[in-house]
């Protein structure tokens, strides 16, 4: 029973659990069906982003750019769905199925992510730095493609993504549960896996013994960017339309889910699974706060709160 209540997730899950029963009777809307099925989807986008996003904090790293990949993979889908690509000189039209638009917007977050990663691991620049000035350039590059203005009427595959229900569970769910279930596996059952977490824990240690650091790395950079740009195909499919300011924020929810999840944000010690309790931690908290009729000014607050609360936590467990 001791090592049971010692894992990290357990806290962050009896956290979720108390913060359920608080809310339920606080609102009588909460423990609806509709409401809980509206919960799960709303975050199974924050998961995608958070599980890249814990790829990455467990090197030591950390993404802002998140939140603009999204956007921008999310406008190159419907583009391509909307107009596809014409080559005048030829009078030649090519069009793209649903399929081929998820391929274009999975390419452009790897493209993205990848870029991250070469910044970081190729000309040493801090994370912290490299992936805001991709933020901005990602966001400044969505602007120009869509002009400012939403891409609409998708329709086809994008209309069952985002509100089609298979089993009686949402299709954005059971992406989410995919994502988990991958990664979970990847880094419990592969060597890449294990490398992530040595060079968290000591880079140098990791690099003396063998292992291509720069590598896991730029290849840790790069998944981010491809599920960053996933999610954005989930935000788009369920709104069907890209907008051109969609992603805003949404790096500091994930960064949130990451900690809360019981991820050290100095590397080397976090879980997919204590990320997907962060995330439901998060996406409970904002759909209480709307349910309780909360200002979106103090929502913005109290979430805050939550995220220096868990890394003040963070702190006091390292020291211990």
């Amino acid at each position: 029973m001791k090592r049971i209540l010692s894992q990290p997730v357990v806290k962050p899950l009896a956290a979720l659990l108390l913060m359920c029963i608080a809310i339920s009777f606080l609102s009588e809307n909460f423990l609806t069906s509709d409401n809980l099925f509206n919960v799960l989807r709303q975050t199974s986008i924050n998961l995608c982003i958070s599980v890249g996003m814990t790829l990455v904090i467990l090197t030591g790293g950390i993404d802002l750019s998140v939140g603009s990949v999204l956007a921008l993979s999310g406008a190159i889908a419907a583009g391509m769905s909307d107009t596809g690509f014409g080559l005048p000189i030829i009078d030649t039209y090519i069009g793209f199925t649903f399929w081929g638009c998820c391929l274009g917007a999975l390419l452009t977050g790897a493209v993205l992510g990848g870029f991250n990663g070469i910044l970081v691991t190729r000309f040493k620049v801090p994370p912290f730095v490299a992936t805001l000035g991709v933020m901005t350039i990602a966001r400044g590059l969505t602007m120009l493609y869509t002009g400012g203005f939403p891409i609409t009427d998708l329709g086809g595959g994008f209309e069952f993504l985002g509100t089609g229900w298979f089993m009686g569970v949402p299709m954005p769910v059971w992406v989410a549960i995919g994502v988990i279930v991958a990664f979970a596996l990847y880094m419990k059952h592969t060597r890449t896996g294990r490398y992530i977490y040595a060079i968290g824990g000591n880079e140098r240690a990791a690099l003396l013994s063998g292992i291509r650091v720069n590598k896991v790395k730029l290849l840790v950079y790069t998944l981010a960017g491809m599920l960053a740009a996933l999610a954005g195909i989930l935000v788009t499919a369920r709104l069907d339309s890209a907008q051109p300011n969609a992603g805003t924020g949404y790096e500091l929810d994930a960064i949130a889910a990451v900690v809360i999840g019981g991820a050290s944000l100095s590397g080397g010690r976090g879980s997919i699974i204590g990320t997907v309790v962060g995330a439901l931690i998060i996406g409970v908290l904002n759909n209480g706060l709307v349910l309780l009729d909360v200002s979106p000014f103090w929502q913005q607050v109290v979430k805050g709160f939550v995220i220096l609360i868990a890394v003040v936590l963070d702190r006091f467990s390292a020291k211990k």
